[in-house]
């Protein structure tokens, strides 16, 4: 571990929007358990039960979803301070629904505090966190739920790259909040700011046209990545370092999946978080693996995510079968 990151407040800070999550429990009727998701809420808090010491930036509505948010970062350990609360503003929610092609998201996040951050915002307590970090962790939907989001992202990854801070990204495209054009241009210049790139198949086949996953690699290489771990679901991930020479597959594990929601948030978070708490690349990307395993067998994005006892016990099971 470097001076710098040993001096660091926090193993990992995220920025982007959190949001209210209605998942059906029972496919084809009106039945939903209310949750929590966002995938970068969703990160921070599976960092923060893996092990790691975490602060969340966003803006929230001040209505019930807001509040209820707060209370679950303050249970979970997760410094609030840098959030900032809109008086007028509303706390995004989405509904997942389940069906014989998997789930699928509904969203009303229109308008809502998050998606109106600006650069300005970061100013004070955001920058102060990123400076402070080992870790700055954004995605695709940071970008994308507004022109002013994207700014603001973009701004918050350079400030990290002036702090000693590394960057790390999560592709998480959805085509519902900006056209394809637009995700290619903003999606290549947050990798270019990235120094971990972790994107899945499906978004990088949509991205770019590749589907082989060693091809896909070797893109985002080309386009600034230092570091990719592309999660291939089921199949695990492949892992790439060109500074180690390092390119091997991780195998997936086979279990019994329920409900994929917040499944590759899961991984970032954890393999984020065992990075930041010592681990090799490839080590932190086995126990993300395991971690993301586990959490598919749960429901909602946020009550499935599993602690680090459960994880190494897990570990140790499969280990031994």
């Amino acid at each position: 571990m470097s001076p710098q990151a040993a001096n660091k407040k926090f193993d990992l800070v995220a920025l982007g929007e959190a949001m209210i999550e209605f998942n059906q429990t029972n496919p084809g009727q009106p039945q939903y358990l209310q949750g929590f998701g966002g995938d970068t809420s969703n990160a921070v808090i599976a960092a923060a039960r893996a092990g790691a010491t975490v602060s969340y930036l966003t803006r929230l509505g001040d209505d019930p979803f807001g509040k209820s948010l707060q209370q679950l970062w303050t249970l979970e350990g997760i410094q609030t301070e840098a959030i900032e609360i809109e008086p007028q503003g509303s706390t995004g929610i989405y509904f997942v629904t389940h069906g014989e092609h998997g789930h699928a998201f509904t969203y009303y996040r229109s308008g809502s505090a998050a998606s109106k951050m600006t650069p300005d915002w970061l100013a004070g307590k955001p920058t102060e966190h990123i400076r402070h970090s080992k870790w700055l962790h954004a995605s695709g939907i940071s970008l994308a739920i507004s022109p002013s989001a994207l700014e603001t992202t973009i701004q918050a990854m350079r400030l990290a790259k002036e702090s000693n801070t590394r960057v790390s990204f999560d592709s998480n495209l959805r085509l519902r909040l900006w056209t394809l054009d637009e995700a290619r241009a903003g999606i290549r210049q947050a990798i270019q700011l990235s120094d971990l790139f972790l994107p899945s198949l499906d978004d990088m086949t949509s991205l770019t046209g590749l589907s082989d996953p060693n091809d896909i690699v070797d893109w985002s290489h080309k386009t600034g990545a230092k570091q990719v771990v592309l999660k291939l679901g089921e199949n695990g991930a492949l892992i790439s370092d060109p500074e180690t020479g390092i390119r091997t597959h991780l195998a997936g594990i086979s279990v019994q999946a329920v409900d994929a929601t917040g499944a590759g948030d899961c991984f970032c978070g954890n393999l984020l978080a065992r990075l930041a708490l010592g681990d090799s690349l490839i080590d932190a990307t086995t126990y993300a693996n395991t971690a993301a395993a586990l959490t598919v067998q749960g429901w909602g994005a946020v009550a499935s995510l599993p602690q680090a006892a459960e994880v190494r016990k897990f570990a140790a099971a499969l280990a031994s079968a």
